[in-house]
């Protein structure tokens, strides 16, 4: 290349220029915090009920004695668990799987009639969360009270008031964390401990435990466990159908919205039956619009319904612009009598029945079962040997274990092999819910028997009734 070229080439400068302020936007946003009001109506009412139900028997259970002993304790330690006067060991679990499977399908039930009636009314975490909403309303006042009590600048009476609420938050959720641990523990025996100082370090712990959660998730969390935490959320969709009951807000009716007047013709000025007055959205404690249609977040408690009622009444309008609807009764323009009809339909027959029959299942199991247990290991130290009287012996430990509250006597036998007996005590005693090992040694004359394994079967009978366990076992004999 030549230097005429490289003159006529045309060179761009390069120059630096000085970033313009740019602004920072944040992908986190925090979450703003929701202050409900208060409420009254049939619906908060009937919430209430459940919380006062459900509180009587979370405290009041474990002081409830059934005989000499706490009528409902999951003995952890002696493996133990008493529902009143049911008493059931570890191999029990079964009974456990049952009752798990019960409740899953009870929550199907429940949400394909009645969308999230748990959530609203019976969730610890609702329940709870209204009992400490109430305990704030009670000493900070009602909505805007409290919004304008943190807004303020502290002071005596603020920093009173705070304490003061934390203060009973905190004595409530020690409560219910010492009523907690009462159930794995005997709550008397716990409770005397605690005032002399002597309740162990895991006690201790649970207790704390359970406080903080309960402390942290209804004080603080409350609607962000709903929304971000708890699974039911998000996958109650998939048990929603068109005629599921829901909190529904009736936009034919309720549009277009806006203030008006008592006096105000709603035909004359085209206007809807909503006033726009929000209160649905302060009530709620999620803090959603119920007229934007049905939301995840809603936990079906019908606290805009309560509030919307009672503003229809003073305007003079017709209640039910918010109410438990179905999406098909809303578009049909269904009575309630057609939409209740809608209730028994195929999805909900179904779940019904599989729960009646598990729940028969489990019941009758459990009127069923033999009240003691038996586990049979033999004795791997020893294969086999050869008594003094020149018979074959295995050794066996059987563990006993006594499900009834009374103590009782078993017999035991055992059959398989021509002439096999348990040259042991053939009766075995057992206290009242407890278990017992006891070594058992079974015989057969030398030469009854072929080199090898040969089945048996141990029978263990209650000697005071015809109650019986057969248990099969092996015995071995030598080559």
């Amino acid at each position: 290349m030549t230097a005429e070229t490289q003159d006529s080439k045309k060179v761009i400068p390069i120059q630096a220029v000085a970033a313009e302020d740019e602004e920072m936007v944040s992908l986190y946003a925090a979450a703003k915090k929701i202050y409900p009001r208060s409420v009254e109506g049939i619906f908060a009412y009937w919430r209430w009920v459940v919380v006062a139900i459900t509180q009587i028997v979370f405290y009041g259970l474990p002081w409830m004695e059934w005989g000499a002993r706490q009528a409902v304790l999951f003995d952890l330690t002696a493996r133990r668990f008493y529902i009143f006067g049911l008493v059931l060991y570890p191999q029990d679990f079964i009974y456990l799987t049952g009752l798990l499977v019960i409740s899953a399908l009870s929550l199907f039930l429940f949400t394909a009639v009645a969308g999230r009636l748990w959530c609203g009314y019976a969730c610890p975490q609702t329940v709870y969360s209204e009992i400490f909403l109430w305990i704030e309303r009670k000493v900070e006042g009602d909505r805007s009270a409290r919004m304008r009590l943190d807004e303020a600048s502290y002071s005596a009476s603020k920093l009173g008031k705070k304490s003061l609420k934390h203060f009973l938050w905190i004595v409530l959720s020690l409560w219910t964390g010492f009523t907690f641990v009462g159930y794995f523990a005997p709550i008397r025996d716990l409770g005397a401990d605690l005032l002399l100082n002597q309740v162990s370090a895991w006690g201790i712990f649970w207790i704390l435990f359970y406080a903080f959660a309960t402390y942290g998730n209804a004080g603080f969390m409350r609607e962000q466990v709903c929304k971000y935490m708890c699974p039911y959320a998000r996958f109650q969709s998939a048990m929603f159908d068109h005629d599921t009951l829901i909190v529904t807000y009736d936009t034919e009716r309720g549009e277009p919205r806006g203030a008006r007047s008592k006096k105000t013709d709603i035909k004359t000025a085209n206007l809807g039956a909503c006033v726009d007055c929000t209160l649905c959205v302060q009530v709620c404690p999620t803090g959603i619009d119920i007229r934007n249609g049905l939301q995840y977040e809603c936990i079906g408690c019908g606290a805009c319904a309560d509030v919307c009622d009672s503003v229809m009444d003073k305007m003079g309008y017709a209640r039910g612009l918010v109410r438990y609807t179905t999406q098909n009764a809303m578009a049909n323009k269904w009575t309630t009598g057609q939409m209740l009809r809608r209730v028994a339909r195929p999805r909900v027959l179904m779940y019904t029945s599989f729960l009646l029959a598990l729940v028969i299942a489990v019941g009758a199991s459990l009127a069923m079962r033999t009240p003691f247990k038996v586990d049979v290991v033999r004795d791997r130290a020893t294969l086999a040997r050869i008594t003094e009287n020149g018979a074959l012996e295995n050794i066996y430990r059987l563990q006993v274990m006594n499900a009834s509250e009374v103590n009782k006597t078993y017999a035991l036998s055992v059959q398989g092999l021509n002439g096999i007996d348990i040259v042991t005590d053939k009766t075995v005693e057992v206290g009242a819910a407890q278990a017992k090992w006891v070594v058992v040694r079974v015989n057969v004359p030398y030469g009854t028997a072929q080199a090898g394994s040969h089945k048996i079967e141990f029978t263990i009978q209650d000697a005071a009734s015809s109650d019986a366990l057969h248990e099969k076992s092996v015995f071995l004999v030598p080559r």
